[in-house]
C-alpha cells in the first residue's frame, strides 16, 4: 500500500454511512477505522445533537470529533464535551419564530441547544429517541428564550423542499436554513455556519486544506461541506438537488458506498 492520497476524510451520518434500519455495517466501520490506521483523520459530520451520537460512536469505534448540529457544535467523543459551539442568539431565535410563524401559524418548532431540546406543541422532528421525546413540550415563548445550536421547524403539510424555499426568502438574512430529510422539516444554524465552515475550521487546525479532503453526504445540508472539500461523493440514494451537485456518485448507504470509495482510496 502507498501513500493514502488524501489526509482527512468528512462522512455524513444518517443516509450516508447510517443504513435504512439504522445500523452501520462491520463493513463501513472497517473501511474507517483502517483509513484512521493509515494516519488519515476521520471527522464524522451531521445535523444530529451530541446526544444522539453515542450509538455511532460505539458502532465505528470512533476516538475522535464530531461536528454537530450542522457545524453548531464540535463535540469530542473521548471527553464527551462540546469543544467549540457557534450558536443562534436568542434575540435572532425569538425573530426568526416569530417572522415564521406569523408567515405560517402552522409551523411548531424546536431548539437544539447541544445539551438538551426544547419543542413547542405540536413539533414532530421525526427522530423519536425516547418516549419523552414526543410528550414533553413548551409553550412557544419558553422555547425561544435560549441560544440555539439548531433551531428546527416543523410543518404538518409542506415538504421538506417547499419549506426551506419560504424560509430561505423570509429570514435568510438572520440563519443558515437547510434540511435534511424528506419530511416538513427544515434546520437552522447561525448565519455563516455550516457543515463546510466548521469542518473547514478544524482541518486548517491540523494544517490540512480543502485539496485533502474527501466528503461524502446525501442531503442539502450536506452541500457546503460536499462543495469545500477537493474531492466530493454523493451516495445513490442522495437527495436531487445533491446528486445533480456532486461529480462524483458511489453506491446507496444500504450498499456500503463509502466505503467502497475508502477501500479504492486505501488500495491507490
Amino acid at each position: 500500500m502507498g501513500v493514502v492520497p488524501v489526509r482527512l476524510i468528512a462522512t455524513d451520518l444518517d443516509g450516508t454511512i447510517v443504513r435504512s434500519d439504522g445500523t452501520i455495517s462491520d463493513r463501513t466501520a472497517k473501511a474507517l477505522a483502517a483509513a484512521e490506521d493509515c494516519g488519515v483523520t476521520v471527522v464524522l459530520v451531521t445535523g444530529r445533537p451530541p446526544r444522539w451520537i453515542a450509538p455511532v460512536a460505539e458502532a465505528t469505534g470512533h476516538h475522535g470529533v464530531v461536528i454537530c448540529s450542522n457545524g453548531g457544535l464540535v463535540y469530542d467523543l473521548h471527553t464527551e464535551q462540546v469543544m467549540e459551539s457557534f450558536l443562534i442568539p436568542a434575540r435572532t431565535v425569538a425573530e426568526v419564530v416569530d417572522i415564521l410563524h406569523g408567515a405560517m401559524p402552522e409551523l411548531a418548532f424546536a431548539v437544539e441547544t447541544g445539551a438538551d431540546v426544547y419543542r413547542s406543541h405540536g413539533y414532530r422532528g421525526g427522530w423519536i429517541t425516547s418516549p419523552e421525546d414526543d410528550t414533553v413540550s413548551f409553550p412557544l415563548n419558553e422555547v425561544t428564550k435560549y441560544e440555539a445550536a439548531k433551531l428546527l421547524a416543523s410543518h404538518p403539510t409542506i415538504g421538506a423542499d417547499e419549506l426551506l424555499e419560504r424560509a430561505r426568502d423570509l429570514v435568510g438574512h438572520l440563519v443558515e436554513a437547510t434540511h435534511s430529510n424528506g419530511r416538513g422539516l427544515i434546520e437552522m444554524g447561525a448565519l455563516g455556519v455550516s457543515k463546510a465552515t466548521t469542518l473547514a475550521r478544524y482541518a486548517g487546525e491540523l494544517g490540512i486544506t480543502a485539496e485533502d479532503v474527501v466528503a461524502f453526504g446525501d442531503m442539502p445540508n450536506d452541500l457546503p461541506m460536499l462543495a469545500w472539500a477537493g474531492i466530493s461523493y454523493a451516495v445513490a440514494n442522495a437527495h436531487p438537488l445533491v446528486l445533480q451537485a456532486v461529480d462524483n456518485k458511489t453506491a446507496s448507504n444500504d450498499d456500503d458506498g463509502v466505503a467502497e470509495v475508502i477501500e479504492q482510496l486505501l488500495q491507490a
